[in-house]
């Protein structure tokens, strides 16, 4: 049985379809390399927010980090 392997299209696709339910407009994700500071990723909404970053040493951890960093401004704003 052959093993499914998540690609950085898959992540950016979950932290898309996370992010439009949860704060509406989104004008992109991605990720991108910057020389001195490493992998970043970012969310970019039309709505209330500007856009979100995360950084990390290679592309998954970027995109990790930055899904980590939706889902607990998600669970912080639904404690509320």
């Amino acid at each position: 049985m052959p093993e499914n392997k998540k690609t950085n299209t898959d992540r950016i696709k979950r932290i898309y379809d996370l992010c439009q339910i949860h704060f509406g407009d989104v004008r992109f994700v991605g990720i991108k390399y910057h020389n001195k500071i490493g992998w970043i990723a970012k969310v970019q909404f039309d709505g209330d927010f500007e856009s979100l970053t995360a950084d990390g040493e290679t592309s998954i951890e970027a995109l990790r980090n930055l899904k980590n960093r939706v889902k607990k401004i998600i669970k912080r704003y639904n404690a509320v």
